[in-house]
């Protein structure tokens, strides 16, 4: 048998080594976060984290436990000497004796038990201590205290966390006093004679008026709460609230203080029962006034006129939500939708007509793999992203996709660690494709394509280290005269056909050193950190790699966008993040869940959500647009919306971590765009937000919805989302790099209006949203029912039938909405594949609406020679012109000619005229004749009548036209 010392030293043995395992893994989770954050250059976030957390920590911790141990040995220190005679006293000896060996150690421990758990709880609240400590005014004040939103945003939620703290620690204070009291004979309720001892009754008496101070307080604070909660109408303060919770919840704070008082006078009293009736006074008010009362005016008053009662408050609710989102300033046209185009108004869209992207990102991924994938080692995101570039001074929409690195695509037999984390490192390069542009066999025309890099983008530095595949982490870097062994890429005329490479870049954590190998062996639990010997002195780890998280990470006080797109800036591969800054008690302001309102047929295809799935949110501003090196990994924070008081409190937390605005470089400028995430929440409130009037609003007789994806694969309806487009708003004069989406009447499928918001960053009118207003009687079919009229149309279900035999599969891409021509056209790209083996698909037609007509074309540009004048040729029945080709292709595209000089020479009038020269505007009048001339008669060739209407004259104005409105109603 074991000797008995040893198995009573081998239990301290274990647990004195569980702490040092304890203090050794916490200890290398800090240094290794320490470690990566300097690498990123944000080591002062970390620092900065780290101390407040641990002054918070410790203050809690040793505030708790002070007063829990403070109040147990009072109690303990005044107990009576000497005891009753009695029964209880009696049985509560043995317990009392069995104690006292362990009384001190046992307080002890008790106490620290109760800071820990107070330490931890404030270590979640740091964002709160420096929110509230560096707070900015907002300079806008509630509609009901008149205060700023300021402190609703920041103090308000200092204040209550401190108030609810303290609340709980005079509690367990009270409850640790009582039972020391009650052990040692101060608290005898079955006992002859006094119920208490003056010590314990005054050590009571103290701790519970405290508590009822403290509860006045609370009620005090719920005040302004009110204005952060929500009802079953809106969130925000209601008629109830302010005229039935609002006096109850003061009549409650002169209770509680007069409760309070009345046990504070009972340390010098010799009696409970005054102190006991007041409280029981205020448990029965609480019942009765901050609770009955109220939902008697709810029911009595309010019910049976709620929408009158309940008119201003909702105007407030309103007031405060378009502030909040950002949707104060949204500008409204009424838009009557023609069914026929005008040869003028053609002319005038011809920019929007002819950039809609047939590329649809969420559907030619496989293409891009099948075709510039090069290596099974290699993948495309899907859904792929959309950008613009300026080429040949022209700005081009195109389909980007980064080459990344995919281990799963690495053969089973070579999955090892060497392969896994020192071999397939990083990918390379970017595949760009017209958006607008397809080969006649249906395929992307390339504008960026192979390895090494080919084509107009200019990328000088094409590797792909950071990115939204890579893998967990990669160890790379050699001394300069060491022999490289990270793949580059595949190359015929290189040794073993592959190209060798070293990294160069500092985006990594050094891990040459002994102590960070075994820092990182264990927080990777990966013994061969430790023993390989292809690690050396110049090796780094690189390691959160996800452009996402590393914007996170260095600015925990961000919500960043779900879509993260890659774009070549100055010949750098660089990931731009659009990040927000958001609230969920700003007062009066509608809250909505993140995840709900950023969800739709694109986010569930691509199988991720925002890790903020949860959060619920009722204030956003894109405050920071954010750069990741795809090469480096540097971080880059761009303060964008400068304005923002959020991100103006945080730039005062963290100094220096935010780039102003003006650091932005021009190349970088073009790239930026209106996000995604934002815009999907906005058009989520403006669907109901856009009714201005309370009783309307009230009634929801005008409220919108997001019409469902009609062409989505899933089981269930979900949103279509919204699509950037290039296009011209009505009223304006020029196109613009737009983000659009359209609205529907709720529970029916016809079209309710259009919104685009204004995406292009070099523009003045970046970020501002216009929506056109069809008629609220208005039969125009939304999304859903032009995808029925699409299949239901006797041609086009034959074509497709056609399409679908011999093992073909047909894919309808996005279906897109443009305003043009006084009308809406609807346009949709048709993919063709083959069901098995490698497949990709090609696109082989297109559905283009206009009105009551629809055409299915081989091509886009035959399918709009439909809508520029009259069918007199072979056009078929019903209006939907799938007659196939009509004329040569030389007259089609002459006829193209002709109208893009048409719109050319209309442009430049408009110019002149803005300008006031006069010739130039005679001149380009007759350029425009002339062209709509060779318009005519190549449309003649084809079979069309193209009139020759003139295009009306308009002055430029940056104003929108007098038949627009804001939001408000009013004229801008």
């Amino acid at each position: 048998m074991r000797p008995p010392g040893r198995r009573r030293a081998l239990i301290p043995t274990l647990v004195i080594l569980g702490v040092l395992v304890l203090t050794f893994a916490l200890f290398v989770g800090y240094y290794t976060d320490w470690l990566w954050f300097r690498s990123v250059g944000f080591d002062g976030v970390f620092t900065k984290q780290l101390w407040v957390r641990g002054l918070m920590f410790v203050l809690f911790f040793s505030v708790a436990a002070g007063v829990v141990g403070l109040n147990g040995y009072l109690a303990y220190r005044f107990r009576p000497i000497f005891r009753a005679i009695s029964l209880e006293q009696q049985s509560l000896d043995r317990y009392r004796l069995a104690l006292e060996p362990f009384r001190r150690i046992v307080l002890i421990a008790f106490s620290a038990l109760v800071g820990f758990f107070f330490g931890a709880a404030a270590l979640a609240e740091w964002r709160t201590v420096l929110a509230w400590w560096y707070r900015t005014p907002f300079g806008t004040v509630d509609p009901q205290f008149h205060k700023d939103i300021s402190f609703y945003v920041f103090s308000l939620p200092w204040w209550r966390f401190l108030l609810d703290s303290a609340m709980v620690l005079v509690v367990v204070s009270a409850v640790v006093a009582a039972a020391v009291h009650y052990l040692y004979g101060g608290i005898r309720p079955q006992t002859q004679g006094e119920r208490t001892t003056p010590s314990a009754r005054v050590q009571l008496s103290l701790l519970i008026g405290i508590f009822v101070l403290l509860k006045a307080a609370s009620y005090w604070l719920n005040r302004y709460e009110l204005l952060q909660h929500s009802n079953d109408l809106f969130t925000g303060a209601g008629y109830t609230d302010i005229n039935a919770v609002l006096p109850a919840k003061n009549i409650l704070t002169v209770v509680a203080l007069i409760s309070a008082t009345l046990f504070f006078i009972n340390i010098f009293r010799g009696t409970w029962r005054l102190a006991v009736l007041s409280f029981g006074l205020m448990v029965l008010s609480a019942l009765a006034i901050g609770g009955i009362y109220p939902a008697v005016v709810q029911q009595i008053q309010v019910k049976p006129s709620q929408n009158d009662k309940e008119s201003p408050y909702i105007q407030r609710n309103i007031d405060s939500t378009k502030q909040a989102y950002g949707l104060d300033n949204v500008i409204t046209d009424e838009y009557p939708a023609q069914l026929n185009p005008k040869p003028s108004a053609v002319v005038k869209d011809r920019s929007t007509i002819k950039n809609v992207r047939l590329m649809d990102p969420s559907r030619i991924s496989p293409t891009f793999d099948q075709l510039q994938q090069i290596r099974a080692y290699y993948s495309f995101p899907d859904p792929l992203d959309v950008d613009r570039y300026n080429i040949d001074g022209k700005q081009e929409n195109v389909v980007v996709a980064p080459r990344e690195i995919n281990l799963d695509g690495v053969p089973e037999g070579q999955r090892n660690w060497i392969n896994d984390h020192l071999t397939y490192t990083h990918g390379f390069g970017v595949v760009a494709a017209y958006g607008n542009q397809v080969t006649p066999d249906g395929e992307p025309v390339w504008a960026e394509q192979n390895i090494p890099p080919k084509g107009v983008l200019d990328i000088k530095e094409p590797r792909i280290y950071f990115g939204e595949d890579s893998p967990e982490y990669s160890i790379v870097g050699a001394p300069a005269d060491a022999t490289p062994r990270e793949l580059d890429y595949p190359d015929s005329t290189g040794e073993n056909g592959q190209q060798t490479y070293t990294y160069e870049g500092n985006g990594g954590v050094p891990i040459g050193s002994f102590f960070n190998r075994i820092a990182y062996a264990w927080k990777f639990q990966e013994t061969n950190i430790l023993l390989s010997d292809s690690i050396n002195a110049e090796s780094q780890i690189l390691y959160n790699r996800d452009p996402r998280d590393r914007v996170e990470e260095v600015a925990p006080w961000l919500t960043t966008d779900a879509d993260p797109y890659p774009s070549v800036v100055d010949g750098q591969v660089v990931w731009i993040v659009d990040a927000y800054t958001t609230l969920d008690n700003y007062p009066y302001s509608q809250r909505e869940s993140f995840g709900d309102v950023t969800t739709d047929s694109l986010t569930l295809q691509a199988g991720t959500t925002p890790d903020q799935r949860q959060a619920q949110i009722n204030y956003i501003r894109n405050s920071v647009k954010a750069t990741v090196n795809a090469y480096t990994g540097a971080v880059t924070l761009y303060a964008w919306d400068e304005t923002d008081p959020v991100l103006q409190t945080w730039e005062k937390v963290f100094p220096g971590t935010v780039q102003p605005k003006t650091e932005i470089s021009p190349d970088l400028l073009a790239h930026l765009r209106y996000p995604e995430d934002g815009f999907k929440v906005q058009r989520e409130i403006y669907a109901r937000y856009h009714v201005e009037d309370p009783g309307v609003w009230y009634g929801a007789q005008d409220n919108w919805q997001v019409p469902t994806d009609p062409t989505a694969e899933t089981l269930t309806a979900v949103p279509q989302p919204p699509y950037y487009l290039t296009l011209r708003m009505p009223g304006t004069d020029t196109s613009e790099f737009s983000l659009t989406s359209t609205y529907a009447p709720v529970k029916r499928e016809t079209l309710a209006s259009f919104v685009a918001v204004n995406s292009d960053a070099t523009s003045a009118g970046y970020g501002q949203m216009r929506v056109l207003q069809l008629p609220r009687d208005s039969a125009v079919p939304g999304p859903s029912l032009m995808q029925n009229n699409f299949e239901a149309d006797t041609n086009v279900a034959e074509n497709l039938s056609l399409l679908r035999r011999g093992g073909s599969t047909v894919e309808l891409g996005n279906l897109l909405t443009l305003p043009v021509a006084g009308g809406l056209m609807y346009v949709e790209p048709v993919y063709v594949r083959a069901s098995s083996g490698s497949s990709y698909p090609l696109l082989q037609k297109v559905l283009v609406s206009f009105g009551s007509q629809i055409a299915f074309e081989d091509t886009y540009e035959q399918a709009l020679a439909v809508f520029f004048g009259e069918a007199t040729g072979n056009h078929g029945n019903n209006g939907n012109g799938s007659n196939g080709q009509n004329g040569s292709n030389d007259a089609q595209q002459r006829l193209t000619q002709a109208l893009d000089d048409a719109s050319a020479a209309y442009e430049d009038g408009q110019a002149a005229l803005a300008e006031g020269d006069f010739a130039a505007y005679g001149e380009a009048q007759a350029a425009l004749s002339e062209a709509l001339g060779r318009a005519e008669r190549a449309a003649a060739e084809l079979g069309l009548q193209v009139p020759t209407e003139p295009a009306p004259t308009e002055t430029p104005s940056p104003s929108p036209s007098p038949s627009s409105s804001t939001s408000d109603g009013t004229t801008p």
